[in-house]
């Protein structure tokens, strides 16, 4: 999907095809209060990932994306690996076996 906006249509309209293309694929399925939206963009902003911009909306900001990535990656290391590798341990996988399995799984997803 484009993640950019176009002149042909105003930005609300763009958003709510987006939306309806997300629910046709079975990506977004949530009902959510508009409050809990708007206490969620709220965090980003406290995060300092987007910034309100009187009279134009929220946009995200120089660096969020390098942030966010960093942030990710500690809480995949500290949180998730942990996990993660005690099942590796458990199951007596070696390194090959696993690069394997990721070989085969970008296969897969390169001829979808």
């Amino acid at each position: 999907m484009n993640r950019e906006w176009n002149d042909s249509q105003p930005i609300y309209r763009q958003l709510r095809d987006r939306v309806v293309h997300m629910i046709l694929d079975g990506v977004l399925e949530y009902l959510v209060n508009p409050l809990t939206v708007l206490k969620a963009y709220q965090e980003l902003v406290d995060e300092e990932l987007v910034e309100k911009r009187r009279g134009l909306g929220m946009f995200v900001k120089e660096g969020a994306h390098k942030s966010l990535l960093k942030g990710e990656r500690q809480k995949f290391l500290s949180e998730h690996w942990p996990r993660v590798h005690a099942t590796i341990q458990r199951l007596g996988l070696n390194p090959k076996e696993l690069l394997d399995a990721a070989a085969r799984s970008s296969n897969r997803k390169e001829h979808r």
